[in-house]
């Protein structure tokens, strides 16, 4: 299984909608960094991702982007393979 990251805060609905849908497709190894809770952290994910908004998911170093962009990669089947490693 892919390693997936994944930076959100403590009061993001979206956030939430996230886990729960990679923790559906087996995800059990989610690594969180609440951004609200350290500002070194959002620093560093702006400068990683070039967006300011939560949640930001990369599962492995591919840069997935936000529960939208999950949604429509796990719309179009491409989810499960790119956990699995198969990208």
């Amino acid at each position: 299984m892919a390693k997936v990251i994944m930076y959100s805060t403590g009061y993001c609905p979206y956030c939430d909608r996230a886990e729960r849908l990679l923790k559906e497709r087996g995800v059990d190894n989610l690594e969180k960094i609440r951004v609200d809770l350290d500002p070194a952290q959002r620093e560093a994910m702006m400068a990683r991702t070039r967006r300011r908004t939560v949640p930001q998911i990369y599962i492995d170093d591919y840069h997935v982007g936000g529960f939208d962009d999950l949604a429509a990669l796990d719309h179009a089947g491409k989810l499960i393979p790119l956990l699995q490693g198969e990208q």
